[in-house]
């Protein structure tokens, strides 16, 4: 009989996974697609151009914002102890 809890680990892991995925793909795009262009063109954010702030500032900022929810939402207290059988 499988432990339930590897079920409940394995969702758990696939929700950190996505996130990790979303976190690149967010951050690779805004930086390599608002910062190919020439740094004449930039445009700025509170004094970062604006690839940095929305890779690095925004991206990381929502990001915590998903883990937390993700951790209130989905993730669920589980028991590491053994349980004893009788």
């Amino acid at each position: 009989m499988e432990d339930p809890r590897y079920k409940i680990a394995n969702k758990e892991a696939l929700i950190g996974v996505t996130l990790v995925v979303v976190n690149f793909v967010l951050w690779y795009g805004f930086a390599y697609g608002l910062g190919s262009g020439p740094v004449e063109e930039y445009d700025y954010i509170f004094g970062f151009p604006a690839w940095f702030f929305y890779s690095c500032i925004a991206v990381t900022v929502l990001i915590f914002l998903l883990v937390i929810l993700a951790v209130k939402f989905l993730f669920k207290e589980v028991q590491l102890d053994e349980e004893e059988e009788e």
